[in-house]
């Protein structure tokens, strides 16, 4: 049906061009040609039709697509750059067909079955800005997206794009398949890293001393992380001036992931790049760009430096934990079965806890003397007795955890489980002393920021434990979905209820107590009516819940700050 003239709707658009088209012409006209027509047929198309899109014009070297839903498109965009990847991976890297993509959701204008208007305007210039094989969305998606779809995003900040009037939000998605892939032989078990000289983009050659500093505290703040092997700064360095590929450089060094980026300054600002690489895949695993001011060049330097370090760390483990997971269980060691005992832990459901503790089980079992292995192992135990409340598993859990630091006191890993479990006993002193510790031992562990969170809850100091748990989530932007649970529990002692509420809401795989929490809250804010809902929901769920029996679940220091978490329960009319 032909639509009529002026007609408007709002819609997703998706972007996508093939990256260097020119000079695959250049090459080899036909072939080129040949190649991305088969793309299109057997990859693109039928993606697009998977998910409901429509192509509305194709140009030589790209094509425009509108979805009526902006998680379709950025669903379809995140499988065609998988696809497209898988696809290319037999042929040589000057012949890979690869795509830059740009999703935006807004208002167009039809004619005659095409779209005009910024909404498609933003989507083509959001594509300009993605790297080779990335996606980027503007702030209106990310909106609609983020918690819809199986995905990081990194905040690249208000954007200035070519013919359009205002900045636009612009958000990269995570992991995209850019790159080579290349053999590397990796020496150690643990994930190996280098961090390159940062390239020096100012006018003036003298402020390289700068992008030094930041990288060297880099390598410094890494070196913390015991579960890495951080080449030494003299070793990378030596690769300065080197014309030669990032695969190349990670080859030589004998290590499978590298750091690079950028610094510019221009006056009283600095703007500085970093991207993690898989050297084994090429594939970029993390990226970001970070845009300050330089009135205190130190704040600078540890803001970005804490940024960087902390999220590489997350993203370290988890891509450890899917080469662990490629691994033939005969060729594993002990700290194979604990990255993959960590990915089960951070998963919602006590089957995947039981299975994490099977994991950490098998480590200590291969390697008696690994504290790492014993503390997860403790906590692994520490989480079935939160379900089970059986005294032999907390004893055996506080046991653990104090094996663990018997065997290294200076890892930050086992004084943070060791303080969460004297927190859970009552021992608050304790509990204040290892997470301290853990935190000094490795100002950059996000776990340890979020484990803190919940001690200063219990020791009634729930506002600087929002603080800690705000922290805990910039550290780790990957951070796994009981984050939120931990979140609530501080904003709800802190008395934050409406912030409280939206926290519960975010969690997935819910406790048992939920529904008592969400209508504590609403009770304090006076809303009565979603306060006896909820309540009515908790009985219906546990018909023998009260007050006095959850609270005796709890731990806090003072019984005054019990009391007032308790009170909101009270307040919307669940059994005393």
């Amino acid at each position: 049906m032909v639509e009529d003239r002026g007609q408007r709707r709002l819609a997703a658009i998706l972007a996508a061009d093939v990256v260097g088209f020119s000079r695959l012409m250049e090459r080899d006209e036909a072939g080129t040609l040949a190649v991305l027509k088969a793309r299109r047929k057997a990859v693109l198309d039928p993606l697009i039709a998977s998910h409901q899109g429509r192509i509305f014009k194709v140009m030589g070297d790209g094509m425009l697509v509108e979805f009526g839903s902006a998680v379709n498109a950025v669903q379809c965009a995140i499988e065609m750059q998988q696809a497209m990847a898988a696809a290319s991976s037999d042929l040589p890297e000057d012949r890979r067909i690869m795509l830059r993509i740009g999703v935006n959701l807004g208002d167009v204008m039809v004619e005659d079955g095409d779209l005009y208007g910024d909404g498609v305007n933003i989507a083509a210039r959001l594509e300009g800005i993605a790297e080779p094989g990335g996606i980027v969305v503007s702030g209106t998606v990310h909106d609609y997206v983020k918690n819809k779809v199986s995905a990081g995003f990194f905040d690249l900040g208000p954007q200035s794009l070519k013919n359009i009037t205002e900045p636009v939000r612009c958000y990269r998605i995570a992991g995209g398949p850019v790159g080579a892939k290349a053999p590397l032989k990796v020496t150690g078990d643990k994930p190996s890293i280098a961090v390159l000289p940062f390239t020096n983009m100012g006018a003036d050659p003298e402020q390289q001393y700068f992008g030094d500093g930041v990288v060297e505290d880099i390598i410094t703040e890494l070196s913390r992380f015991r579960s890495l092997f951080v080449i030494a700064r003299n070793s990378s360095f030596a690769f300065r001036d080197e014309r030669i590929g990032v695969a190349e450089i990670a080859r030589r060094l004998g290590v499978r992931y590298v750091i690079e980026g950028s610094i510019r300054r221009a006056g009283n600002r600095v703007r500085i790049t970093a991207q993690l690489i898989d050297a084994a895949s090429g594939a970029h695993l993390w990226a970001d760009r970070y845009d300050r001011e330089l009135e205190d060049i130190f704040a600078v330097q540890d803001e970005v430096v804490r940024t960087v370090v902390a999220t590489v760390a997350g993203r370290l483990e988890t891509a450890g934990a899917e080469f662990a997971k490629r691994k033939p269980p005969e060729s594993l060691i002990a700290y194979d079965y604990v990255l993959r005992g960590i990915e089960q832990l951070n998963l919602d459901g006590e089957e995947h806890n039981a299975e994490a503790r099977r994991l950490f089980e098998k480590a200590v079992e291969l390697d008696p003397r690994y504290a790492a292995g014993h503390a997860y192992l403790s906590l692994a135990i520490h989480v079935q007795w939160i379900t089970n409340r059986a005294q032999e598993e907390f004893d055996r859990a506080l046991a653990t955890a104090r094996q663990a630091l018997a065997l290294d006191e200076n890892d930050s890993r086992c004084h943070r489980i060791l303080g969460m479990i004297y927190g859970q006993l009552g021992q608050y002193d304790r509990a204040e002393h290892h997470s301290d510790r853990s935190i000094a031992l490795n100002p950059n562990d996000a776990f340890a920021a979020i484990f803190r969170a919940g001690i200063l809850r219990k020791l009634g100091r729930a506002e600087e434990g929002v603080e800690s748990a705000r922290q805990a989530m910039r550290l780790n932007p990957y951070h796994p979905n009981w984050y939120w649970n931990v979140f609530a529990y501080v904003l709800h002692a802190a008395g934050r209820y409406t912030e409280a509420l939206d926290a519960y809401g975010r969690t997935t795989g819910r406790p048992s107590f939920y529904h008592a929490y969400v209508a504590a809250c609403h009770a304090q804010l006076g809303q009565m009516e979603e306060a006896r809902k909820h309540a009515a929901l908790t009985l219906q769920e546990r018909p023998d819940f009260s007050v006095s029996g959850q609270g005796k679940k709890l731990s806090f220091k003072n019984e005054a700050d019990l009391n007032n978490f308790l009170d909101g329960m009270r307040k919307a009319g669940l059994p005393e």
